[in-house]
């Protein structure tokens, strides 16, 4: 009878492949991606002048977590952060820190809309974990054409005059001085 030999090569291999099956399918992996989307976010960048385009449909319909409405007409002529998320999106996850810190320093001054696409007891139930106290919709109609993207998280920022300043698919560091400096310059305008 033969003997197996299992050569460094071979082990590491196993190796290899035990660590990329858990950071694919188990929660350490999701928070791995976490953390590793956290480090890689920067600032967003604004949309040149010439390239933004206005939002002139706001025919649409949002409900909160607790099963008030909210329709997006009534936000015209502010300025306005529309944030799209869910909470199984690790990149969703790493943004929500810094988007929850903006919110805290601007929810006075600015329009948050947080437009999760999840189920609500599982966003109720992240954002007490969290604890984040964020406003969250949940949608009862399509979003206007301009505000439909089909990857999480987008974030939009709307100007006064419903310019569509900011357009980010991806995570982004939310709570930077360009975003900052940003918000205030649109809020003044």
């Amino acid at each position: 009878m033969k003997r197996l030999r299992v050569g460094r090569s071979q082990i590491k291999d196993v190796i290899w492949i035990l660590i990329i099956a858990m950071i694919v399918f188990t929660p350490v992996g999701f928070h791995l991606r976490v953390q590793l989307t956290r480090l890689l976010s920067f600032a967003p960048q604004s949309t040149s002048v010439e390239e933004q385009i206005v939002l002139r449909d706001f025919d649409w319909y949002l409900k909160d977590v607790a099963g008030n409405q909210l329709a997006m007409e009534s936000v015209r002529g502010k300025v306005v952060v529309i944030n799209f998320w869910a909470t199984w999106c690790p990149p969703c996850v790493a943004e929500m820190p810094s988007l929850n810190s903006l919110y805290k320093d601007y929810k006075d001054k600015v329009v948050f809309l947080f437009v999760a696409q999840d189920d609500s007891e599982k966003v109720i139930t992240y954002l007490e974990k969290q604890g984040y106290d964020f406003p969250v919709y949940f949608e009862l109609n399509a979003p206007p054409n301009l505000l439909q993207n089909a990857s999480i998280p987008t974030t939009y920022i709307l100007s006064k005059k419903g310019e569509i300043v900011i357009e980010k698919t991806g995570a982004a560091d939310w709570n930077s001085n360009s975003t900052r400096s940003l918000l205030s310059e649109l809020l003044q305008g």
